[in-house]
């Protein structure tokens, strides 16, 4: 018989407890989980909610930077220098065109597009967004946007977009002025931010680099404006919430006289050179120009690697400001060392010397030359401004010295920055005896001051310097700080109201004055004057042809500049010299005599025959034709041939600089 099997009673009770005890424990954890979760969400929905909310909204609302309208320049009598001109662009919205690459090839054959820029087009598309604008072709022409704008049906998605951009409406005339503004780099950006004035130029390409645009540049600038917009997900602009205008540069006035300018250009026409012009009641620029000069519109767009090294390589250097660089003065100095003179007690007004046609230091074999080779005879004061008599003013400076020379002169402004509002300005060179200790550790030397005396050695003097100190010698020795701004103007914007303009004077040259000069014996400001007077109405004087006829009373004095050394018994002929070795022709000149309101100062570099009197006299006699409505036809005056009418030194600061 077989085993039974043995048959196994499940235990209900068991596993209804050990279901249960699962099951609870099941439940705890969603209870908790769900405690979590409620926690969170209460967490999220109402003790961060502000914080969330915010985030939120950072990702809905953006607020874009709007670009100020940069404010305009004008010359003294309200000629537009400087404007905001539109400019046309081509561009495409991707995602709105069906067929890009057909679409692009219709364009480019319309425009005369080329494949170069075309490629550029679908290079800048990649990993942009499709939604947003992209640049095609910039800088369309007026035929361009009319053809296209007769077409623009035919391309949806395409559109021409304008913006304002600098132009300078007289180009070369006033670049050495105004300066240009031209595409912010990464070294305007790091500086913009170490300044802290970043955020103001968040939507800003452009920025001054020279002249007044750079100097004023804040003034110009404006502040920027926010627009506050909705996007959504895709950083699309759903719609515009609030919106803040930015407040325009304000518009600035020049002293500046534009056909002042015109002159100046034109009578230095051909000629390395400069002229200045000051009115030296209140020390306004009213024309200060630099010839060879360049347009500032090429700098505006970016100008071509091949345009920028034909300035940079040009001989004439056209990039220089020679306005403000410095040229040896030459006799142009001579008042200030006349006044010098008689202020120490040195000369008086009969102090005569005789000249023999040249000058010699005792025990010293050199001989400092005059330019008149057989002399002037017995010369007083009054001859030696008015023949520019080298002799009398070696001897002259000799017995100053150097100390008081350069002490004399540093009132004057020389070897000093004037303070005019651009900053590209040369302080020129003043030598002394520090000076020329700490520049080459050498000592003084006797004939080096005999050289001072006649504006040569190291002596280097700025046009604007010339123009400046004749400023204050005109002015009994007030001295003026050389400026450009007249006035300033602020565009307002209220709502609901039409624009505004108020006037405002500025501060505009932030410059320590210094104290005016005072004299011993203040008669001699008026003798020093009077010799000048005497150098261009007295027949025969050195600037007497260049101003015959003018119907203003005018005074000045002249100036040759030697630039190359000549041997002791050699003759200058410039028809011998190279055209780079040639003298530099200067003048100074003031009217009307009794109560002033011009200064000029002219230099030309290597002219080919002469000096100051037939070369820069005549520029200066133009600009004050021009100012004073006198309409002397200047080209009809034949320079005399006679030496007695030019001054020419024939001496070089290194022989005259040689014990």
């Amino acid at each position: 018989m077989a085993p039974r099997k043995r048959v196994s009673i499940r235990n209900h009770t068991a596993e209804a407890n050990l279901f249960a005890r699962r099951a609870f424990i099941a439940f705890i954890g969603v209870v908790i989980m769900l405690l979590i979760l409620f926690n969170n969400a209460y967490n999220i929905q109402v003790d961060s909610y502000q914080q969330y909310q915010t985030r939120s909204n950072s990702n809905r609302i953006k607020l874009l930077p709007v670009a100020p309208n940069r404010g305009q320049i004008y010359d003294r009598n309200g000629v537009l220098l400087a404007e905001n001109r539109p400019v046309y662009s081509l561009e495409i919205i991707p995602e709105d065109v069906e067929d890009l690459e057909f679409t692009i090839a219709e364009i480019s054959e319309l425009l005369s597009i080329s494949e170069e820029k075309q490629a550029k087009f679908f290079k800048a598309i990649k990993g942009k967004r499709r939604f947003k604008p992209v640049e095609l072709l910039s800088r369309l022409s007026e035929q361009q946007v009319a053809l296209f704008s007769v077409n623009q049906h035919k391309f949806p998605g395409v559109f021409v977009d304008a913006r304002l951009k600098r132009y300078y409406p007289f180009g070369d005339l006033t670049t050495h002025n105004l300066g240009y503004v031209a595409r912010i780099n990464r070294k305007d950006a790091n500086k913009l931010e170490a300044e802290g004035k970043s955020e103001n130029y968040a939507a800003t390409r452009e920025i001054g680099k020279l002249g007044l645009e750079r100097y004023y540049e804040e003034t110009l600038h404006g502040t920027i404006g926010h627009q506050e917009v909705e996007v959504n997900n895709q950083g699309r602009v759903i719609r515009t919430l609030n919106f803040t205008p930015p407040t325009p540069g304000k518009d600035i006035t020049l002293t500046l006289d534009i056909e002042l300018q015109m002159i100046a250009k034109r009578a230095l026409a051909g000629k390395r050179g400069s002229v200045v012009a000051i009115d030296p009641r209140d020390g306004g620029i009213l024309a200060m120009y630099s010839n060879p000069s360049y347009d500032g519109n090429l700098f505006v767009h970016g100008i071509s690697s091949k345009n920028y090294r034909k300035l940079l390589d040009s001989k004439d250097l056209p990039l220089i400001n020679r306005s403000v660089q410095g040229y040896p003065p030459a006799s142009t100095v001579k008042p200030f060392l006349a006044l010098l003179g008689l202020e120490e007690g040195v000369i008086t007004p009969e102090t005569r010397i005789w000249d023999p046609g040249w000058y010699q230091l005792k025990g010293i074999d050199h001989k400092y030359r005059d330019w008149k080779r057989w002399g002037h005879g017995w010369v007083d004061l009054t001859k030696a401004i008015e023949q520019s008599c080298n002799v009398y003013f070696y001897d002259l400076a000799y017995k100053l010295g150097i100390t008081k020379i350069s002490d004399m002169m540093d009132k004057f402004g020389f070897g000093e920055h004037t303070g005019i509002d651009i900053h590209e300005e040369s302080r020129g060179i003043l030598p002394s005896v520090g000076w020329k200790r700490a520049r080459f550790n050498q000592p003084w030397y006797t004939g080096e001051t005999i050289s001072v005396g006649i504006g040569q050695s190291y002596w280097s003097v700025t046009p604007l310097q010339l123009a400046q100190a004749t400023s204050i010698l005109v002015n009994k020795g007030e001295i003026r700080t050389p400026h450009f701004v007249k006035a300033m103007s602020q565009t307002t914007y209220s709502q609901g109201e039409e624009n505004s303009t108020v006037k405002v004077t500025p501060e505009a040259y932030e410059v320590e004055e210094r104290p005016p000069i005072q004299l011993k014996n203040p008669e001699h400001w008026k003798l020093v004057l009077d010799t000048m007077h005497s150098t261009v109405q007295r027949e025969g004087a050195t600037g007497h042809n260049a101003f015959k006829g003018h119907q203003y009373d005018a005074a000045g004095k002249t100036g040759s500049a030697q630039v190359a050394r000549i041997a002791q018994d050699e003759k200058y002929d410039a028809e011998k010299v190279q055209e780079r070795k040639r003298d530099n022709a200067m003048f100074i000149a003031f009217a009307p005599y009794d109560k002033p309101e011009i200064v000029v100062s002219v230099a030309i570099e290597n002219v080919a025959t002469g000096g100051g009197a037939t070369n820069a006299a005549p520029v200066a006699r133009q600009i004050m034709d021009q100012y004073f409505g006198n309409r002397v036809v200047v080209s009809s005056y034949i320079p005399s041939e006679h030496p007695a009418h030019d001054e020419h030194y024939s001496e070089t600061e290194h022989q005259a600089g040689t014990e």
